[in-house]
């Protein structure tokens, strides 16, 4: 009899070690829309405020009245000689998806869009037209 007892709690510590305590979840928030969104509008660029600044052009987001205008912004980048890449809206699927900006040691992908003001829609542009690296951070405005 003792025997069976330790067998049974043996397996009862074999089964309890099996059950996970704890279940990893992964949370993804996306948006889709069946509408594209309008065309970027034409502004002036605000004057640069200070030297490290990063210029994060405007974006059009979406809510539950439709799209809106996100401005764009110079800030400091969150890591020193990190660039920004823009977020897009990205058609696939049957749906106009939003693909988020990024900081990151050089500048990604981005749709292709035409932001202006150095980002061109290939990598990021200094002043002089020359693409910029990763090295460099872009401190005025084109």
């Amino acid at each position: 009899m003792p025997l069976r007892k330790l067998f049974g709690l043996l397996l009862f510590a074999l089964v309890s070690l099996a059950i996970p305590t704890e279940t990893p979840a992964q949370v993804a928030v996306g948006i889709s829309v069946h509408i594209g969104p309008p065309a970027l509008p034409v502004y002036v660029q605000p004057v640069c405020p200070g030297e490290s600044y990063i210029w994060t052009p405007g974006y059009w987001a979406y809510g539950p009245d439709g799209y809106y205008w996100v401005p764009g912004t110079w800030v400091l980048a969150p890591t020193p000689g990190f660039l920004w890449t823009p977020g897009y809206w990205g058609w696939g699927g049957g749906a106009y998806a939003w693909h988020a900006g990024y900081w990151g040691p050089h500048v990604g992908f981005y749709g292709g869009i035409n932001y202006g003001f150095g980002y061109g829609g290939v990598g990021l542009l200094a002043a002089n037209g020359v693409a910029e690296s990763s090295t460099t951070t872009p401190l005025s405005p084109m």
